[in-house]
């Protein structure tokens, strides 16, 4: 159970794919003009990669190695393909606001990073809790700055207007402010000292690019007793 609940809360904070891993930032940063598209958005990107995760986990030993890349292309596009007609079918609005970027959701790097990290070697229900995970994390970084977007730059969150009319940074609703917004809130969480992967590989000397050392890497890996006597003696 606990590997389970691991996954979702490595996907919501600790490897956000936005706020930490910046994976997926085209639609990020164009869609969050408002909260409702970074709702939609997420929500979309969330059902495909849910279900992408779970096919190509179930198929991980049917696809040969030579045409993964290209099979779990077809699978998230066939995906995608079906999502795209329900949303413009079901929600015509949102399907107007989403435009061009529904149908890149299939090279979304969100998408494709998770099916060749994560459901190309782990069993179908771990791949389908990562893909709520990763999916869950995106729909909440999208609204939170479509809503500070929105709130800032037309003085509204979700069409309820909170601010008055003359009230509007209209920078905050275009591409500047949306570099800005996730900064702020990439800043914040450093501030509250929110710990991701990224930030403790930092903090330890690391920068995670074991290219560099990667002798050092792997004793460590092989052997985790060997730094604290190497340490140890450093210090006798």
């Amino acid at each position: 159970m606990k590997k389970y609940i691991e996954r979702l809360w490595n996907g919501l904070i600790k490897e956000n794919p936005v706020l930490v891993l910046m994976l997926g930032m085209c639609p990020a940063l164009a869609v969050s003009t408002q909260a409702s598209n970074g709702i939609g958005m997420g929500l979309s990107t969330l059902a495909v990669l849910v279900l992408s995760n779970f096919v190509i986990s179930c198929l991980r030993k049917v696809i040969p190695d030579q045409v993964r890349l290209p099979a779990y292309i077809v699978i998230v596009a066939s995906l995608v393909t079906v999502t795209e007609l329900l949303i413009e079918a079901y929600l015509p609005s949102l399907y107007e606001a989403l435009g061009i970027y529904i149908p890149l959701i299939v090279v979304n790097c969100i998408i494709l990073g998770r099916a060749e990290a994560y459901a190309n070697k782990h069993t179908p229900l771990l791949s389908v809790m990562d893909g709520i995970g990763m999916g869950l994390g995106f729909t909440i970084a999208l609204t939170l700055a479509g809503m500070i977007r929105e709130l800032l730059g037309a003085g509204t969150v979700f069409g309820f207007r909170l601010l008055p009319e003359s009230f509007g940074m209209t920078i905050f609703i275009q591409p500047p402010g949306a570099f800005l917004v996730f900064a702020l809130i990439i800043a914040v969480m450093n501030a509250i000292g929110i710990k991701t992967r990224q930030r403790k590989l930092v903090e330890s000397g690391c920068d995670g690019n074991c290219a560099l050392c990667s002798s050092v890497c792997e004793s460590r890996d092989a052997d985790p007793k060997a730094e604290e006597e190497q340490k140890g003696g450093a210090d006798a």
